[in-house]
């Protein structure tokens, strides 16, 4: 066999076809990489609790890259991390302060597994995010009492840029903010510094996989950095095009099974 590849794949509009389904070719891939003894693993920015029936049924023994980084840790190995970053109290509670004076349709403070939300209303729009977690309802400011893994903010439309710059100004040295596409218009928060590379470069050091033997596939504003860094930086054919403006290759898309187009180049 090739010495082992670290081969990090995202989750939506990457592994996941648009129904949120694993094709079987991409699966079948997959798995013949790791029993071949490639190392694959998962990096996103859903929370463990929405990525682990994806990592079971790939049948994956690796550590997993949660909230775009803020989180790293192994399902099946207590002696990996876990490395979990959060964002201090006190800026969580000065963010949420400045998303109230722009009106904002919707806040959602996760830590970990644990979702605090200010609204019932939330429930209904945002069923998907909450799941089956830990739900936690009321006023931020008295529910929050420790540091938080992320924060998802749905602004008004009308004024997304105005506070997305209003919290870069405000909270530049200390926070990572990325903004979702359609159909969500949601700011995503996680402490400064934080991305997906930092997890990635955590796994390769405890493989002791070199850069150049890392492939990393995505598709989206989260994934820039690992596509950047990875020896092999994949955009996928329906990525944005600032992802595929810096990426080493691009592939068919998420639903024409390019993962499993460009792996079965490279590893065979």
């Amino acid at each position: 066999m090739k010495q082992p590849y670290l081969i990090a794949i995202d989750l939506d509009g990457t592994t996941l076809k648009n129904d949120k389904t694993v094709s079987v070719k991409t699966k079948q891939t997959l798995r013949r990489a790791a029993e071949e003894g490639h190392k694959v693993c998962i990096a996103t920015g859903r929370p463990h609790h929405l990525s682990k029936a994806y990592y079971e049924e790939l049948g994956l023994d690796t550590p997993l890259v949660n909230f775009n980084g803020a989180y790293v840790h192994h399902p099946h190995d207590p002696n990996f991390g876990p490395y979990h970053t959060t964002l201090p109290l006190s800026t969580v509670k000065e963010v949420i302060a400045t998303c109230e004076r722009f009106n904002v349709r919707h806040i959602m403070v996760e830590l970990l597994d644990n979702v605090y939300i200010r609204e019932k209303d939330i429930i209904k729009d945002h069923s998907f995010f909450i799941a089956d977690r830990p739900l936690h309802q009321g006023d931020l400011s008295q529910l929050l009492t420790e540091d938080c893994t992320s924060i998802l903010i749905q602004p008004q439309e009308s004024n997304m840029n105005d506070l997305f710059h209003q919290l870069q100004n405000a909270h530049a040295e200390v926070i990572e903010q990325r903004s979702w596409g359609t159909p969500w218009h949601v700011i995503e928060i996680i402490r400064h510094g934080v991305n997906k590379w930092v997890g990635i470069e955590r796994i390769a050091a405890y493989y002791g996989i070199p850069r150049d033997r890392i492939i990393a596939f995505g598709d989206g504003d989260n994934d820039l950095e690992m596509i950047q860094h990875a020896g092999q930086g994949v955009a996928m054919g329906n990525a944005i095009d600032a992802l595929k403006e810096v990426a080493y290759a691009v592939t068919s898309s998420n639903e024409e099974d390019g993962i499993a187009q460009y792996l079965e180049k490279v590893l065979w």
